[in-house]
């Protein structure tokens, strides 16, 4: 099992008397591409200043490989941060951007020069030592900030949405960059992003936040599969969340239809939100679904289509490889095991805490 790297503990943060942090609680591990997920506002990038030491927490502490850091400045600690825009010297070469933080610990020359081939050849721009940073594209600055970083040996990269201002192919590009170099660097990444598919592309672990609470923690693909919430269902990815009645173990009803899930220990009669993915539902023939509707709308997205099912007073969201023209009516189909049943809160305040994240 990897080590623990870093752990936040019961980390607090407010600006102006607004709590943008409250509690948090965060463990890292040793060589994990760990991604911090979620809204704008949630607390993401406050988390990730508050590691790289731009930002003091008002209460708990930081531990890094066992030892606090809470009060240590940036420069003493063992992360290195890419920002959004990147932060590089217009006037400098890339040479002297990539050497910056070197000449500042005093390196000697020879080591300097061999950190700067050795970067330049691992985020593959060989031979662009004595170019300008104005003559790069913005995924050409972005690997110059990404090896400046790198040159210092952090043990964590700490990535603050570093391709948000990329275009959508050579952002996906990136993502497998980043991918291979976290694997050939055998460092830990930090990554701050509200894009869910830049999460669940690259991540080993997803910390899913909101309003200052982390929702829920895990792999990609329990995060998508197993949302531990509505909120975390709407967040990562597309799904039908309908307010339903869970009758009794294994029954619920949605809509005025009573339908069977694999769901246990709701009680009876109580109120939850039953979340189903768009590519779990099934369109039949009307007789064969467990409700009826008709086609509003649909998009062809290339691997499938979108399509807007009205149905029992509810617009369903249908991904599906068969083509069905709007005005068709049909018959929807869900499978128990894929039907999900979630608590409701009984607050704001509780649908931003309410779940175990551990």
């Amino acid at each position: 099992m990897a080590k623990e790297l870093i752990h936040m503990s019961h980390i607090s943060k407010s600006y102006d008397g607004t709590h943008v942090l409250d509690d948090l609680d965060l463990h890292i591990k040793e060589n994990e591409f760990l991604t911090l997920l979620g809204p704008s506002g949630c607390g993401k990038t406050t988390t990730l200043r508050l590691l790289g030491g731009f930002e003091t927490p008002d209460s708990g502490q930081i531990f890094f490989d066992g030892a606090d850091i809470t009060s240590l400045p940036p420069n003493e600690r063992k992360l290195n941060t890419v920002f959004q825009k990147y932060a590089l010297f217009t006037h400098m070469t890339i040479a002297e951007n990539i050497a910056f933080g070197l000449k500042i610990s005093r390196k000697s020359k020879a080591y300097i020069d061999d950190k700067i081939k050795y970067a330049l050849k691992l985020v593959n721009l060989d031979g662009y030592e004595k170019r300008s940073v104005d003559s790069l594209s913005g995924g050409q600055q972005q690997r110059i900030a990404i090896a400046r970083a790198i040159v210092n040996e952090p043990k964590v990269l700490l990535l603050d949405e570093p391709l948000g201002a990329l275009d959508l192919k050579l952002r996906q590009d990136m993502q497998y960059e980043l991918i291979r170099l976290k694997e050939e660097l055998g460092i830990t990444f930090v990554y701050v992003t509200h894009d869910q598919e830049e999460a669940l592309t690259m991540s080993d672990s997803i910390v899913v936040m909101n309003q200052g609470y982390i929702q829920q923690i895990g792999t990609p693909e329990d995060i998508y599969n197993e949302p531990c919430n509505a909120f975390v269902a709407d967040f990562i990815g597309d799904s039908n969340i309908i307010d339903g009645v869970m009758l009794e173990d294994k029954l619920v009803e949605i809509l005025g239809v009573k339908i069977p899930c694999v769901d246990t220990g709701f009680g009876q009669n109580q109120p939850v939100d039953v979340v189903i993915r768009p590519e779990d539902v099934e369109l039949l023939d009307p007789p064969d679904g467990f409700i009826e509707g008709d086609v509003i709308s649909i998009i062809f997205k290339g691997v499938h289509y979108e399509i807007e099912v009205h149905a029992g007073g509810y617009d369903w969201l249908v991904h599906t490889t068969k083509m069905f023209p709007v005005g068709t009516h049909v018959g929807i189909s869900v499978i128990p095991f894929n039907i999900q049943i979630m608590n409701k809160p009984e607050s704001s305040d509780e649908k931003a805490v309410e779940t175990d994240v551990f």
